[in-house]
């Protein structure tokens, strides 16, 4: 999904009843019953869809109760988030949980300061790239620079464990790799004699 304030067309910082007056016009045109017997009709529906994520995230976002769309959010365990509240933070957190990690990245190294929370949502990208050295060594670091922050103490247990099932970046292969691959793929050449199965 795209980012949701470009979705309802309002900034960042507009007010709750600024998004909610956005999300009920944008609701009034795309509503499917204005569609009905039209050509457009999927194309209505589509948009209808998207305007209620945004809503539904953006909604999500400012009461604390972060969700995110991947499953369990950035790595597959249910995370509660402990976020500083900084709206930078808030907008690289819901770009994570869209997957839009470069986008995310760049807005991360935008930030001033390196605090617990930098280092988490470093690790975080770092992982859904997986990259998993460098997310262990940014859990690490926000666990020491915030030792009794929840949300960091248990990206960090996780990883430690090795427990990877379920904890996946989004598009990380599951169970086989590239040499796997190519591994099963000669055996089966040589069983079938060279193509003749």
């Amino acid at each position: 999904m795209r980012d949701p304030y470009s979705v309802l067309g309002v900034s960042q910082n507009a007010s709750d009843d600024e998004v909610k007056k956005a999300y009920r016009e944008l609701a009034r045109k795309y509503h499917p019953d204005n569609y009905q017997n039209n050509p457009l009709a999927d194309l209505a529906e589509e948009k209808m869809k998207e305007i209620n994520e945004a809503y539904d995230t953006i909604t999500k976002q400012r009461s604390g109760g972060y969700s995110g769309s991947s499953p369990g959010g950035y790595g597959g365990y249910q995370q509660r988030s402990y976020s500083s509240g900084d709206p930078a933070y808030a907008r690289i957190r819901n770009l994570i949980n869209m997957g839009d990690l470069n986008q995310a990245e760049q807005l991360l190294y935008e930030v001033g300061q390196k605090d617990g929370e930098w280092y988490f949502l470093s690790g975080s990208i770092a992982y859904r790239k997986g990259w998993m050295d460098e997310a262990m060594q940014n859990y690490v670091r926000a666990v020491q620079m915030e030792p009794n922050n929840m949300e960091y103490r248990q990206a960090l247990s996780v990883m430690q464990r090795g427990n990877m099932g379920g904890y996946r970046p989004a598009g990380y292969a599951t169970g086989m790799d590239a040499m796997d691959c190519c591994t099963t793929m000669m055996c089966l050449n040589c069983l079938c004699g060279g193509g003749r199965c």
